[in-house]
């Protein structure tokens, strides 16, 4: 009788086992469905047949459900989906905690956890088996216990800041008999865990001038290091809004690959070692750090680019030839020849037929004619006093038309001599024009141009921002640069605030005019970034947007960047300098040598035909003599 009651109690007690392992796995099911996520489930675990054929019908809802061992191999370590997978993982398996170290960032970063233990689910027991795992901020992972005295289980979450820092605990929900009471709203762990409670986090700033640590939150000297003062401040608002302290650690550069070690330098270097958590500079986004940081949020829109006053128009144009479009030019020189010959016919026909002499004043051939009618377009008179009556209506109606021609032609050339050109678009242009370049002397100026490869770009630092003894004399002071911008015919790389700055209160308002702009680096306007797969990922780009949707980024962007000064006041004056004359003078130095050219030739010619002459005569002489 006693071992038949044995028996009893052994079967009563392997039902309620195999029951709790049941609702066990039902709850996990059930857990699935109310986080609604489009995910692929992995059961990395070492349950029986019967007990995957029973979660498989619980989650009937979801397709893509694979079961393996707890083996390394079967993470997703290389899934380009990873924010898509969910792993389910049973730590009273045997290899469970093993897995879950050798997890590492998967066990905080983009992959969602469910942690059960269907043997002994108790609350305590869970909680001291994360105590030494990677459970940061960032992570998504869920564990379903049972606490004595309590009906059902309970879905509990765990993390910590640090590693150096303790467990915190949260309650997600419950679930008893096929219901999930959610506690937790938002569902989103990023948005509940915001409050880091006085955590310290590190930043790193990069601080390229040492003034610039005296005037960091004073608003003066803003032209200096502006990019490093404008992210300061965003960074203490961003610490403000997640209740977190700051530690502040200071660099020269932003950082840069060492080409025979391949590790940065400088504020990426620390984010590399896991010395700064935060990227407290914005930096430019560049293909070989996208595998050292992330990049979160643009936080400053600027840009470094060449900055020149535009030069004047005879700089880039002959401005003798602009005046007038090309049919323009092709109906004047077509009406000079056609009055030529029509004089030329009148001239010939007067010659003939009526007793009008022009005696040796002008002959009546075609070069003749021409070299009147143009002397007449040029204003300079007509030698040719006409004498019958169409000569005189020909002469009077070609000075008339060439009048307002040479009127309109001499006022168009005034204006143009004192207008800008903007035929410098492009690097190209830059490259090809008589414009001297230089650049601001920044430590992100010097490196860019220094390992640029592109064919037009390279031969801009090497043919314009050299030095003929091969140094970097054309990176100068940000004063000194715009200084020289201003005297013209400069083109200076720079940040485009910082230098409008300048330019606003050292330019005279008519010299504000005709600034134009080249982009060199040709990449976008620089990120806030953060340590590679870093745990405050995401709550530090949440807080950066609600910064820039708040206004508090565009404030301070208003506060330290200067806007491209307008064009106020004018155009001034400008003389006329030996570059707007100087293919007038090309023609008359050309007419010049042709000329000198033609007279050597013609005295050379007059003297051949001299001693031809005697020649001549000697040999008539000759001959005569000895015939007598």
């Amino acid at each position: 009788m006693e071992s038949l009651n044995v028996i009893l109690a052994l079967l009563v007690l392997s039902k309620t086992v195999l029951g709790s392992r049941s609702n066990h796995i039902s709850a996990v099911s059930d857990l699935i469905h109310c986080l609604k996520l489009p995910v692929r489930v992995s059961v990395l675990s070492c349950w029986s047949e019967s007990e995957k054929f029973h979660f498989l019908k619980e989650i009937n809802a979801i397709t893509a459900v694979r079961f393996s061992t707890e083996d390394q191999q079967n993470l997703p370590w290389n899934d380009r989906n990873l924010h898509q997978n969910l792993l389910v993982i049973d730590v009273g398996c045997p290899e469970s905690k093993e897995l879950l170290r050798s997890a590492g960032q998967l066990l905080y970063y983009r992959v969602k956890w469910i942690a059960v233990n269907i043997n002994d689910p108790n609350c305590v027991k869970f909680l001291k088996f994360f105590g030494d795992l990677q459970v940061l901020i960032s992570n998504e992972v869920y564990y379903i216990c049972r606490e004595d005295g309590v009906q059902g289980y309970q879905i509990k979450q765990v993390y910590r800041r640090s590693l150096a820092t303790e467990l915190i605990e949260e309650t997600f929900g419950y679930w008893n008999r096929g219901m999930i009471v959610n506690l937790q709203h938002p569902k989103h762990s990023v948005v509940r865990r915001r409050n880091l409670s006085r955590f310290k986090l590190r930043a790193s700033v990069v601080i390229t001038h040492n003034e610039t640590l005296n005037h960091l939150e004073d608003y003066r000297e803003k032209h200096v290091d502006t990019i490093t003062k404008k992210n300061f401040f965003l960074t203490k608002y961003l610490a403000q809004d997640l209740n977190a302290t700051l530690q502040f650690s200071y660099v020269n550069s932003w950082g840069y690959r060492d080409v025979k070690t391949g590790k940065f330098s400088g504020m990426i270097g620390e984010l590399q070692n896991d010395q700064a958590d935060l990227g407290g500079t914005a930096l430019f986004l560049t293909a070989d750090r996208i595998k050292e940081i992330d990049y979160l949020s643009m936080t400053t829109p600027t840009r470094a680019k060449f900055i020149f006053r535009s030069p004047k128009l005879s700089f880039t144009d002959n401005v003798f030839l602009l005046p007038f479009s090309g049919t323009v030019w092709l109906c004047i020189i077509s009406f000079i020849v056609l009055s030529a010959i029509l004089l030329l016919i009148i001239l010939k026909v007067e010659l003939r037929c009526t007793n009008v002499r022009y005696g040796h004043v002008i002959r009546p051939n075609l070069m003749d004619t021409v070299m009147n009618m143009f002397g007449t377009s040029c204003q300079q008179g007509s030698y040719l006093e006409p004498k019958s009556l169409p000569a005189k209506c020909l002469i009077l109606l070609s000075l008339i038309i060439l009048m307002f021609l040479y009127a309109s032609y001499s006022a168009n050339i005034v204006a143009l001599i004192q207008s800008p050109s903007n035929k410098i678009r492009t690097l190209e242009d830059l490259l090809n024009s008589r414009l001297e370049t230089g650049a601001e002397d920044t430590v992100y100026n010097k490196y860019y141009f220094m390992h640029e490869t592109e064919p037009v770009r390279k031969a801009i630092f090497d043919r314009k921002m050299k030095g003929r003894d091969g140094s970097s004399s054309n990176f100068i002071p940000l004063d000194k640069g715009v200084e020289r911008v201003r005297q013209g015919l400069y083109a200076f790389h720079v940040e485009l605030g910082v230098c409008y700055k300048v330019i606003s209160e050292t330019y005279q308002e008519d010299e504000k005019c005709g600034l134009q702009e080249i982009e060199y680096l040709n990449i976008i306007d620089p990120y806030y970034a953060v340590q590679k797969n870093s745990s405050f990922r995401e709550l530090v780009r949440i807080s950066l947007f609600r910064l820039r949707e708040f206004g508090i980024q565009g404030r301070e962007h208003s506060m330290l960047y200067t806007r491209k000064p307008a064009c106020s006041g004018g155009s001034s004056f400008i003389p006329v300098s030996i570059v707007d004359v100087w293919p007038a003078l090309t023609v008359l130095s050309w007419a010049f040598a042709i000329a000198g050219g033609l007279l050597v030739g013609e005295i050379v010619w007059a003297r051949i035909r001299v001693r031809r002459a005697r020649a001549k005569i000697h040999c008539s002489s000759s001959i005569q003599f000895n015939c007598d």
